[in-house]
């Protein structure tokens, strides 16, 4: 991070600021993008335009950087939705390894997980940007407003549409986190014994299977749907390539997950959503590129 040394003073106020609400505007950016690498490069872009900001004419710098981190990001959503019609099979959110306080959120760790994020795919850009802003971190309608450019009456349209659009997707209400970690723990067993009717036991009838492996890992082109084909999925694939699978219950986006073990080294990071005591969606990320940050924590906060 470059510093403007002619600021003096100023450019140690303008880092400090930074710095204080840095995971604040690392998580809107993630949220909005889906990405920690794309939201580090929009952390970086809003860097350089603070330290250019006279502080002086500044009345509320957490809101205005906020300000810059949402234009930056929407800026980058509008590019790389257009990457992703031509990525490789399914894409997935980068997964993140959380810290406890993360999970302990309850609004945050939905709107981090794996399903949620997925249901923000769907939004336009500029809907995306509304309703992170105004439904995950609380934000009032005329700020939304000046950092999208846009009356506020028109930014209340927008958070209604994104809003009923997201409650038609959303995933029900999320099990406490000790009732999932005991329907994962009947997964991994399954995963590890190969057993059928253990995974039947515990995958809903109409269970989802997204996959990521970017082109560079093997992964299924498209969905795998029903409780019946995601074994014979699974069982064909590790008898086919004679792997051995293991398991380890980890944390990612502050919901209970795992990390997948073949042959002793990480495969892959599996989060997965849970109704009714069965798993209904697996998300399983095995493109290396997006597990850089399952090996130390990522602080995300509102």
């Amino acid at each position: 991070m470059e510093q403007n040394t002619d600021a003096g003073g100023e450019t140690d106020a303008a880092t400090d600021t930074f710095v204080a609400h840095r995971n604040l505007l690392f998580t809107v950016a993630y949220e909005m993008l889906g990405s920690a690498a794309d939201a580090e490069d929009v952390l970086q872009e809003t860097w350089l335009r603070w330290a250019e900001v006279d502080l002086a004419r500044v009345e509320d710098r957490r809101a205005y950087l906020v300000r810059i981190t949402t234009r930056q990001a929407l800026n980058r959503l509008r590019a790389v939705k257009r990457r992703r019609e031509a990525y490789v099979g399914q894409w997935l959110p980068e997964p993140l390894l959380t810290t406890p306080d993360v999970a302990e959120d309850v609004e945050l760790a939905e709107s981090t997980s794996m399903a949620m994020m997925l249901v923000l795919e769907t939004l336009a850009p500029t809907e995306r940007a509304v309703f992170v802003l105004r439904e995950v971190f609380d934000i009032g309608y005329a700020e939304i407003a000046e950092a999208l450019g846009k009356t506020p009456e028109a930014v209340r349209q927008i958070a209604h549409r994104a809003r009923r659009h997201v409650d038609a997707r959303r995933p029900r209400t999320p099990l406490p986190p000790e009732k999932v970690r005991g329907v994962l723990e009947s997964f991994r067993r399954a995963l590890e014994s190969r057993d059928p009717q253990s995974f039947l036991d515990v995958l809903a009838p109409n269970v989802v299977l997204v996959s990521d492996g970017g082109g560079v890992k093997r992964a299924a082109l498209h969905p795998v749907v029903g409780a019946e084909t995601f074994v014979r999925f699974y069982l064909g694939g590790t008898a086919k390539h004679g792997v051995h699978v293991s398991c380890v219950p980890t944390v990612v986006n502050g919901s209970p997950a795992l990390a997948v073990l073949v042959d002793g080294e990480l495969d892959g990071v599996m989060a997965f959503r849970v109704e009714d005591d069965r798993i209904a969606g697996i998300y399983f990320v095995r493109n290396p590129e997006k597990l850089t940050r399952i090996a130390s924590e990522t602080p995300l906060t509102r």
